[in-house]
């Protein structure tokens, strides 16, 4: 028996002791091995050659960099207890419409930054996430509460897929490399992020901030500046660039955010020259705490502000009820969007704040 014991307590001390040398190990290897190079390039006005920014100054984006990980969860974890979410939304399961008429535009929210947009004879989609949590390998990080509005297998024939930037909840690579599988759609991305999309097994195009790619006679896409910041896994922060993207399309173009703070306001200006805008997709979500989350997110007021400078005619809510990511209640969002539009004067049918899975046929120009 003694001998027994002995053999357990050597076992575990080499355990410990092995677990020691890792622990002092990591801040010298994990940092290096979580870091990655997405793209090599020229200097520019948003890129020192190694890691992206945004030109008009942080505005606030990086105040993660400024805190601890552990004391923004534990803050967001005791507003939570607050404003708790549902476990799951049950919503009505949708169909795309069946749009020939290249001057219609039929658009769909499928969840989060997820959008279907039917116009111009070709099926667009933004953001494609259809795994059921925001994370790695669609097997970590916060899960969905809102079922997509229409199942992938539903969707028609995908032509045009809009990434904006490499964050978890907007770059799905199991997703992705499902629609590329199935449809062979042209994907449009910014710089860097490609590198992420093309080890998934996908193609796909990336271009810089004003940079157009020709889709077809008619329907050009051009990256557009927003303010915002990338990162997969935190060391790799800014290595690769974040963008919202202006559509031409006959009746009148698309123009889709992405994730955006809202920086110093330049950004919604320069954009709307890409315009006249039939419809914008802005964001309205994970907008609070505001000290935290101001300059990484607008919220529904920042929205409303975005909406007017960018000249739009209609708009639709994205990036809110879908994924937790942030302290305010599942339907602040849309509730505070609804009181500044009518404060504003803003018809509200303008700028709409929809169920999943539900067609909406957007109002032609003039």
């Amino acid at each position: 028996m003694g001998h027994a014991v002995k053999r357990i307590w050597s076992w575990t001390w080499r355990l410990l002791l092995g677990a020691l040398i890792v622990l002092l190990l990591l801040p010298a290897t994990v940092p290096p091995f979580l870091d990655r190079i997405y793209y090599r390039g020229p200097v520019s006005g948003h890129f020192d050659g190694q890691h992206f920014f945004n030109p008009d100054g942080e505005q606030g984006t990086g105040g993660m960099q400024k805190r601890s990980i552990g004391s923004i969860w534990l803050r967001l974890h005791r507003l939570d207890a607050v404003s708790p979410w549902p476990a799951h939304v049950a919503t009505p399961a949708g169909r795309p419409a069946t749009v020939t008429d290249p001057k219609r535009m039929v658009v769909t929210w499928i969840g989060h930054s997820t959008v279907l947009v039917q116009a111009g004879g070709i099926n667009i989609l933004t953001d494609p996430i259809y795994s059921e949590k925001a994370g790695p390998w669609g097997l970590l990080g916060p899960k969905r509460v809102r079922d997509p509005g229409i199942a992938l297998d539903a969707l028609p024939h995908i032509d045009l897929v809009l990434v904006s930037h490499n964050h978890w909840d907007h770059m799905d690579l199991l997703t992705l490399k499902r629609l590329w599988d199935r449809d062979h759609p042209l994907i449009v991305t910014s710089l860097g992020n490609d590198t992420l999309i093309r080890n998934a097994g996908a193609q796909v195009v990336a271009r810089d901030w004003g940079e157009r790619v020709h889709v077809r006679p008619g329907i050009d896409v051009i990256i557009e500046r927003v303010h915002h910041w990338g990162s997969r896994w935190m060391k790799d922060r800014n290595r690769a660039l974040w963008s919202g993207f202006a559509v031409t399309l006959p009746g009148g173009n698309l123009f889709f955010a992405g994730d955006t703070g809202p920086g110093d306001g330049s950004w919604q200006i320069e954009d709307a020259r890409d315009g006249p805008y039939r419809l914008a997709l802005i964001p309205i979500g994970a907008f609070q705490p505001h000290d935290i989350m101001s300059g990484n997110h607008i919220g529904p007021v920042e929205a409303v502000d975005a909406f007017e400078k960018l000249h739009a005619a209609n708009a639709l809510a994205v990036h809110w009820g879908t994924f937790k990511l942030s302290a305010e209640a599942i339907n602040d969002p849309p509730d505070l969007l609804r009181k500044t539009l009518a404060e504003r004067h803003i018809a509200p049918e303008r700028f709409r704040a929809m169920e999943v899975g539900i067609n909406w046929d957007v109002p032609p120009l003039g």
